[in-house]
């Protein structure tokens, strides 16, 4: 099967590429043999890209294992930068510094068994060394042959710029859903005028967009979404209300609430590539034919309208985490 197709700079993906990390971390406990069939099925339906990253768990290890013997088929991202958790240390810690970088991304070739990195991102632009030494570094891995592309996740148009002046970026990945529009106020305009790809992480607003979340318990036990402050009290019932416009609209179309909201990306621009995460092959079914659906530009404006910007309550972090964002 092929599906439609999209460009992040040179690198050629499937206008949908799958987010692996909730296969092995974050998301409840792990099932490698479900995720191998989602993984298996996934290429079988034509999705190009795969997203990872060194510290989605044992994920790089899961997609090494995969790999072996569809190596060519497969435009491979992973990302480096955030460190291991330290219970002396709470909050996440980065690194952005060119020789962490360097042990960095040997492990993680050597985890995923394959001589290179179609994309490479930086997780999270390290305050404490300049994007510019960081990238810089990062091209040496280009011309070295290690890596195809380089990505930058989650930082401002001014960080884009500067980093899209030492080397080309292949692709900026970020949050961007209806119910998380903060790229539009910057970095996505900036990824247009360069020329830069737009990747957006949790493009389902972390499932809740799904209508099928109703409750906090609804969260397995060890769930990271469980100390976001989007899914906490008030803001809970709040969203919940917003979203039952999206649902009315997708019956209304006919379709799923997932597959109005991931068309709602799509439509925002042909360089836009969303990688919706999911370890089950239903709802990668589901998702995938969100390709399907196309939206009017009334449509369009009625589902913009139903979740404007602003209109999800509660960060979209937990604190600590959110210090990190749009670096």
């Amino acid at each position: 099967m092929t599906l439609q197709h999209r460009r992040l700079r040179d690198l050629n993906v499937s206008a949908l590429g799958l987010g692996c990390m909730g296969m092995s971390t974050g998301y409840g406990q792990p099932d490698d043999a479900e995720s191998l069939r989602t993984l298996d099925h996934a290429l079988d339906l034509g999705v190009t890209f795969y997203d990872t990253a060194d510290i989605y768990g044992a994920n790089e290890d899961l997609l090494g294992a995969w790999l072996k013997g569809k190596r060519d088929r497969v435009v491979l991202a992973s990302k480096f930068g955030f460190l291991p958790p330290d219970p002396a240390r709470p909050g996440p810690r980065v690194n952005g510094r060119p020789e962490y970088m360097r042990q960095a991304v040997e492990r993680s070739l050597k985890r995923l068994g394959t001589e290179y990195i179609d994309l490479y991102y930086l997780h999270r632009a390290d305050p404490q060394t300049p994007i510019e030494d960081t990238v810089g570094a990062m091209a040496e891995l280009v011309r070295e042959g290690v890596v195809r592309g380089l990505g930058l996740s989650e930082v401002s148009a001014e960080t884009l710029r500067r980093a899209n002046a030492v080397h080309p970026i292949s692709a900026v990945q970020s949050e961007y859903s209806l119910w998380t529009r903060d790229p539009e106020d910057g970095v996505l305009p900036t990824c247009r005028e360069l020329g830069v790809g737009f990747v957006p992480f949790s493009p389902l607003g972390r499932g809740f967009l799904s209508g099928e979340i109703r409750s906090p318990d609804d969260f397995p036990e060890g769930d990271m979404r469980k100390p976001h402050p989007r899914f906490q009290g008030e803001n809970f019932q709040k969203n919940l209300d917003v979203v039952a416009e999206v649902q009315r609209l997708a019956a209304e179309k006919g379709v799923t609430p997932s597959q109005l909201a991931l068309a709602w990306v799509l439509a925002q621009g042909d360089t836009i590539v969303p990688i919706p995460g999911t370890k089950r092959v239903k709802y990668l079914e589901e998702n995938l034919a969100a390709l399907n659906v196309q939206l009017t530009p009334d449509e369009l404006e009625r589902v913009s309208a139903a979740f404007p910007r602003g209109a999800a309550q509660g960060n979209r972090q937990p604190p600590g985490a959110m210090e990190l964002l749009n670096g």
